[in-house]
């Protein structure tokens, strides 16, 4: 039979309200994630934009209007689906 780590705890052990705090922490954590990979793909694109194809003003308006759309879309998306 194999050994169990001293730190295991049982499922049975575990309260309702410490799965959902552990849920809202992780979700929290996975919106911060893919936040952060959208905002440096949309970076990369504006200086892509800018530097390749010669076309700053764009690049930056794009890059601004992106990020508040990137923004107000988390902060609404994470308002109505918080657990």
């Amino acid at each position: 039979m194999a050994s169990v780590p001293s730190e295991y705890v049982p499922a049975a052990v575990v309260s309702p309200e410490e799965v959902r705090e552990h849920r809202r922490s992780y979700l929290g954590f996975e919106r911060m994630v893919a936040f952060s990979a959208l905002h440096i793909a949309l970076a990369w694109a504006c200086l892509a934009l800018a530097f390749i194809g010669h076309a700053p003003v764009v690049a930056f308006l794009l890059g601004v209007g992106g990020s508040l759309v990137t923004i107000a879309a988390f902060v609404i998306y994470g308002a109505s689906h918080d657990a």
